[in-house]
């Protein structure tokens, strides 16, 4: 992939739609809920799950999917994107990510933009985020070799389980992490909890990125070769 406007423009749009889904199903879920968080959470981690799986599939014959700044820059460490094409994808991550965040408040009647108060911070939501991003990224690495039809229901999988089994729900995406402190919903997070969300998402990017070239290294299971 080159980083053709074709590919900027994917990006920017999936990315988009991902927020419109993360933020449109927590108002969503919160709404019909009835005060029963778990409710809210089983909506909100099934629609971005499953969305997220759809994406994948739609754009990444285009862009590649990415969707994350850090997908993003692993992907240009393995020489699978052009460096000079970094600063396109990025930027049309963030500004897919707030124009998803606009269109899903226009649909159901919140203020456009709201920075949120949705405390998110302390060790255990760094290491949520940490474990998330870490879990995301390995699945990405280890599935890749396998296609885009494999790696999409294997995200989206990852994903869901990870709004549950992650006390952050599962952030894991340094674009969605800014544009989520613009929505003062289910899905927000505070603006001053974003540094630590993002330094702990790129410490299990890079974590991850560092187990899955040793596992690819190692080959196949013992008995293999024979």
């Amino acid at each position: 992939m080159t980083g053709s406007i074709r590919s900027v423009v994917a990006e920017a749009i999936g990315t988009a739609l991902l927020l419109a889904i993360i933020v449109g199903s927590g108002i969503m879920g919160e709404r019909l809920a009835g005060g029963n968080v778990a409710i809210a959470l089983l909506a909100n981690s099934l629609a971005t799950g499953l969305g997220l799986t759809a994406l994948i599939l739609v754009f990444a014959p285009t862009s590649g999917a990415h969707f994350n700044p850090l997908v993003t820059l692993m992907a240009a460490i393995d020489r699978t994107l052009r460096w000079r094409a970094v600063p396109g994808y990025l930027a049309a991550q963030v500004a897919g990510a707030l124009l998803g965040v606009l269109a899903a408040h226009a649909m159901f009647g919140e203020p456009l933009f709201e920075l949120s108060s949705k405390l998110r911070t302390g060790p255990a939501q760094w290491w949520s985020e940490v474990v998330a991003t870490f879990g995301l990224i390995l699945v990405i690495a280890r599935c890749a070799g396998h296609g885009f039809r494999t790696v999409a229901p294997a995200v989206g999988a990852y994903i869901a389980a990870a709004y549950w089994f992650t006390a952050s729900t599962s952030f894991a995406n340094p674009a969605v992490t800014l544009a989520r402190t613009l929505t003062d919903t289910f899905a927000g997070v505070r603006p001053q909890d974003v540094p630590g969300f993002i330094g702990a998402q790129l410490l299990g990017a890079v974590s991850a990125a560092a187990i899955a070239r040793w596992l690819a290294r190692t080959g196949g299971p013992p008995g293999a070769e024979s």
